[in-house]
C-alpha cells in the first residue's frame, strides 16, 4: 500500500497537462479523486480514464465561492481532505511593454487568485481534522528570471512566496505544503499561443524558447511520478527534472551566468519576431 491509496484529492486544472497526469497516476494509486476543471468535457474525460474513485466538477478558480464550495461538498461527502492540488494556470508571454493590462490581471486571477482561493478553502477543513497536504503548482519561472514570460513569472514567484511561507506556519499546526515548480513539461501549453482577447503584439514560441532556455521538454508522466515521489517525502519546494534542479542551483551560485544564457536566448528569440 501506498501514501495515496483511499486518500481524497481535490485537483484543479485536471482536465489536461500535469493536472492530467496528476490525477491518472493518483487514480492508479487507489486515491479517490475530484477533477475540477473550467472545461466541464475535458474533467469528465479525465474522471472516465482514472476509472469509479473519480468525479469531474466544472469550476472557474476565479469565483472563490464557487472553488470554495465545491472544495467543501467533496470534504463533506468523503469526511476529509487529505489533499488539495491547486494546479489550474495559463501562460501569457511577450515583450512586456506590448501586454495590455487587461492581460496582466487575466493571468493574476487565474495563476495566483486562483491558488490562493484554494488554499483559503482547503486550509481551514485541514486544520479542523488535524491533517492535509496543500499542493501549490508553480514554476521553475517562479524560482528565477523568465524574460518574455514576465505576467506568468510574476504570479509563480507569488505562489512560491505564498507557498514556502504558509509551509512554515501551518507544519506546527498538523498541515503539511509543498509548491511544485516544474521546468519546460510536454503538454499542450508549449504549442499555445496568447488569448487572441488581448491583442498582444507578439509572443515568443513556447516550446522553441522554452527548449532552449531550460533544455528539451521532459515527460509530462515522469513530471508527475516524480511529483508524486516527492509529496510522499514532504519536500518544500519540488523542482522536476533533475536539470530544472541544477540550473536552479546555478541561478543560486552564478546569477550573473544565468542573466547571460537568459539574454542569448531572447536575443535568438526576437530575431525571429516579424
Amino acid at each position: 500500500m501506498n501514501s495515496f491509496t483511499n486518500k481524497t484529492v481535490f485537483l484543479t486544472g485536471g482536465g489536461s497537462g500535469i493536472g492530467r497526469a496528476i490525477a491518472t497516476l493518483l487514480a492508479s494509486r487507489g486515491a479517490k479523486i475530484c477533477i475540477a476543471d473550467i472545461n466541464l468535457a475535458a474533467a469528465q474525460k479525465v474522471a472516465k480514464e482514472c476509472g469509479f474513485n473519480a468525479i469531474a466538477v466544472s469550476v472557474d478558480v476565479r469565483d472563490a465561492a464557487a472553488l470554495k464550495s465545491c472544495i467543501e461538498s467533496f470534504a463533506s461527502e468523503h469526511g476529509r481532505l487529505d489533499y488539495i492540488f491547486n494546479n489550474a494556470g495559463v501562460g501569457i508571454g511577450g515583450e512586456t511593454d506590448e501586454i495590455p493590462i487587461s492581460a496582466w490581471q487575466h493571468i493574476v486571477d487565474i495563476n495566483l487568485y486562483g491558488v490562493l482561493y484554494g488554499v483559503l478553502a482547503a486550509y481551514p477543513i485541514m486544520l479542523k481534522q488535524g491533517y492535509g497536504h496543500i499542493i501549490n503548482c508553480a514554476s521553475l519561472a517562479g524560482l528565477g528570471p523568465a524574460p518574455l514570460l514576465a505576467p506568468y513569472a510574476l504570479t509563480k514567484h507569488a505562489v512560491v512566496g505564498l507557498s514556502t511561507s504558509l509551509r512554515i506556519e501551518a507544519a506546527s499546526r498538523g498541515v503539511r505544503v509543498s509548491v511544485l515548480c516544474p521546468s519546460a513539461i510536454e503538454t499542450p501549453i508549449l504549442d499555445s499561443q496568447n488569448p487572441s482577447d488581448y491583442n498582444i503584439k507578439w509572443a515568443p514560441h513556447l516550446r522553441r524558447f522554452l527548449t532552449a532556455l531550460a533544455g528539451p521538454p521532459y515527460p509530462v508522466e515522469k513530471c508527475a511520478q516524480d511529483a508524486l515521489a516527492a509529496i510522499e517525502k514532504n519536500k518544500g519546494v519540488i523542482v522536476v527534472p533533475w536539470r530544472a534542479r541544477l540550473a536552479w542551483r546555478l541561478g543560486r551560485l552564478s546569477p550573473t551566468l544565468v542573466e547571460i544564457l537568459s539574454q542569448s536566448a531572447v536575443n535568438v528569440e526576437r530575431k525571429s519576431r516579424t
